[in-house]
């Protein structure tokens, strides 16, 4: 009977999961699969040397004279992410001599794994860098104990800064609580405890969350106070240390960028719609002020399934309806539908696309040519030592482990790109 190695399997596991890894990396989503992503990042920091002006003196009547360019050095800066699954040892014995059985007992959990560090991705890059799901300030009392059959209660607020967003939160997902989080100042200051809670439960109606674990915060609320303004859930071990996001580098007015002070050529577009709805006007507006700004238009439209509602109602003239010609003679019911969604800006259409990471209130203006992924070498799956699989028996279960990810920081020049939010619902 074949016995399961290290050796073999990782071969197998190359073979089979490595390509469709890297597939899933650079397609699962649109802004994700559009972007640039670079594997060339060694050294302790990567340094960019920015232009901030024109260079060469201009006049009319005299020789003029002559300026050099401004230029600033910005840097980015490595960080972890990571995503790992386990394979119980039982399932792996138990498909021992059927390779075809191994590899459908593997399947779908690599596969999942790579979903979810896809989907960490992209919540980090429509993030401000700090890690923070969702923050309080409601009246609601927490309560439970942190048990499975009574845990945490949590209401999470939906905050100016730090909107609910329904798809931070998962079942199962790993969580820390924060105290002292400063959200005015893109969610810092404050202190992560170390312990880590699980997601049992998501209600949105109620934004409320349930939890299971300890947590000495959560102990102190339990039926004797509201989650406060200043604590926070965050991703397990990932406060202040996500990648920079979207929301750090578009919509900062004060501070640095990538070690550059915010100044006029180095500051995204933004504009607080202050509850209006959506409307080719307030479109159009962000549109032209990134063209005036950067010169460029941006070339893709970024927003959330509540505002995409909205942009299908006012652009309803504006749909293109198509039929299958297979369908011409038959049963027509059900066969309509609407193709895509354009917007007209200056230079031509320009695709609109939802994301389930995008604020409920929040349109972004985007140029996927100035976003880039700067990775550090061998991004994928960790397999230095030989082998991808891992033996995990100090975790306490007979089972392997594998992990993916790597080191790396989004680039986002801040001037291509702009964002409208305070939308109405």
């Amino acid at each position: 009977m074949a016995q399961f190695n290290l050796t073999d399997q990782t071969n197998l596991f190359k073979i089979n999961y490595y390509k469709k890894s890297e597939n899933m990396y650079n397609s699962e989503n649109v802004l994700q699969g559009r972007i640039k992503k670079k594997y060339d990042f060694t050294g302790k920091q990567k340094f960019v040397s920015t232009p901030m002006s024109f260079s060469g003196g201009v006049g009319s009547g005299s020789i003029p004279t002559s300026n050099a360019a401004s230029y600033e050095g910005a840097i980015l800066t490595a960080k972890s992410v990571y995503a790992k699954c386990q394979i119980q040892r039982e399932a792996i014995k138990a498909s021992m001599g059927n390779e075809g059985a191994f590899v459908q007992a593997t399947k779908e959990t690599v596969k999942k794994n790579v979903e979810s560090y896809m989907r960490n991705a992209s919540r980090i890059l429509f993030g401000d860098g700090s890690g923070v799901l969702g923050v309080g300030g409601t009246a609601t009392n927490v309560t439970g104990a942190g048990t499975a059959g009574n845990p945490y209660v949590v209401t999470i607020a939906d905050d100016t800064y730090v909107p609910f967003i329904l798809a931070n939160f998962e079942e199962k997902d790993h969580v820390n609580v924060v105290t002292g989080n400063d959200r005015t100042a893109f969610n810092t200051g404050g202190a992560a405890e170390t312990t880590a809670l699980y997601i049992s439960d998501v209600t949105p109606s109620t934004r409320t969350i349930k939890l299971v674990g300890t947590s000495a915060r959560l102990a102190a609320l339990a039926a004797a106070g509201p989650f406060a303004n200043t604590d926070a859930l965050v991703m397990q071990n990932s406060y202040g240390v996500d990648p920079v996001g979207l929301k750090k580098v578009v919509t900062a007015t004060t501070g640095t960028l990538y070690n550059i002070s915010v100044q006029r050529r180095w500051q995204g577009s933004t504009a607080d719609a202050a509850g209006a709805g959506i409307n080719p006007d307030l479109m159009n507006a962000r549109m032209l002020d990134i063209e005036k700004k950067f010169g460029q238009v941006p070339n893709l439209i970024v927003t959330s399934y509540e505002q995409l509602r909205n942009m299908l109602a006012f652009m309803e003239d504006q749909k293109q309806y198509t039929l299958d010609n297979r369908n011409i003679k038959g049963d027509l019911k059900g066969m309509f539908s609407f193709k895509g969604v354009e917007f007209m800006s200056t230079r031509g259409p320009v695709g609109v696309f939802v994301d389930r990471f995008c604020a409920p209130k929040d349109v972004w203006f985007l140029n996927d040519n100035h976003i880039e992924v700067h990775h550090r070498p061998d991004f994928g799956w960790f397999d230095d030592d030989g082998t991808v699989f891992l033996r995990d028996f100090a975790s306490g279960s007979d089972s392997y482990s594998a992990l993916y990810g790597g080191y790396y920081d989004n680039w986002i020049i801040p001037t291509a790109h702009g964002q409208l939010t305070g939308l109405a619902v």
